[in-house]
């Protein structure tokens, strides 16, 4: 057995699943980056660990949809899915298929990878769409049809039956629900809200703490939290421009646009707080990030650094 493919020190592998997860969270500061460097420079064994971490990641093609959030907002949760990913880590190449026993956190009925989009025919003839790593779960019986999008962002076109299904159509976020009202409509969970975005027919939209909630007609979109709604707003582009591969941009932070780009690829995409607040605008090719990277290079004073295939950053030219 080569030293590449032998299995890690479980310590060291632990550690390495818990930097891999930090890169994850969303919240991987330049300080972070630093201190993880000199985490991997201690040893050859550490920066083994490190390369074996980046490799699982890409046979993942990322981590499973919310993990990264998951573990960084729950003890119990971060410890399982830390001692699943460090296991990854640990076994040989071969073995990195045990990852489909993870705990139920890292799994959902259906889910995409970073890059992903998938098509699922609802039981009830409806047609359900994943974006990029999202996640969901349905439940359909006899008095209701629910879709709970636990990470990431969907298309749903319920289905025209005749006689009319009587049973609710129904989204779930974390903060409320949209139900369907012979539609086709948009639904994303981020961080600390959630979207939703009218396409066809029309959406309620009830907070999951507010007494009342709203309306959407074709062509509206809200975000809402539990507590309330903002005010209904014209969507600026089609909900549905994904379904194409195109991510657009409305003179827009840069460090936002990074943010939104860096759903579409594993890794870490960081943006240099010194261009943080350039303005970009135009379509850009969310099924080829680094397409997209060169055209930003190409319209501002900035350059793309790629440490690696899973660490970019976009810094001043």
């Amino acid at each position: 057995m080569s030293a590449a493919s032998a299995p890690i020190d479980p310590k060291i592998a632990g550690e390495a699943a818990d930097w891999l997860v930090r890169l994850h969270s969303g919240r991987f500061s330049e300080a972070d980056r630093l201190a993880c460097e000199r985490w991997r420079q201690r040893s050859a064994e550490h920066d083994r660990a490190w390369t074996r971490a980046q490799a699982v990641l890409a046979k993942l093609g990322g981590l499973p949809p919310g993990l990264g959030r998951a573990t960084v907002d729950a003890a119990a949760p971060r410890r399982a899915a830390l001692r699943v990913l460090a296991g990854l880590i640990v076994a040989t190449p071969a073995g990195w298929l045990a990852w489909r026993a993870a705990p139920l956190q890292w799994t959902a009925d259906y889910a995409t990878r970073s890059g992903e989009r998938r098509r699922i025919e609802l039981p009830d003839g409806s047609l359900l769409v994943l974006n990029t790593a999202s996640a969901v779960d349905l439940d359909y019986d006899g008095s209701q049809r629910q879709v709970r999008l636990r990470e990431g962002e969907i298309l749903l076109r319920s289905a025209h039956a005749e006689p009319p299904d009587p049973r609710p159509l129904v989204v779930h976020t974390a903060e409320g629900s949209a139900q369907a009202l012979g539609t086709y409509f948009a639904v994303r969970q981020m961080r600390d809200s959630s979207r939703v975005a009218v396409i066809e027919g029309r959406v309620r939209v009830q907070p999951r703490a507010a007494l009342s909630g709203v309306v959407l007609d074709a062509g509206q979109s809200v975000d809402f939290s539990a507590a309330q709604t903002q005010a209904p707003a014209a969507s600026p582009h089609p909900p549905q421009a994904w379904l194409d591969g195109v991510l657009y941009a409305d003179n827009q932070r840069l460090a936002d646009f990074l943010q939104e780009l860096a759903r579409y690829r594993p890794g870490l995409l960081r943006c240099d707080p010194q261009v943080a607040d350039l303005r970009i605008s135009g379509g850009f090719q969310a099924d080829d990030t680094d397409a997209a990277l060169l055209a930003v290079s190409r319209s501002l004073p900035v350059r793309v650094v790629y440490r690696t295939r899973y660490w970019v950053s976009v810094v001043p030219a």
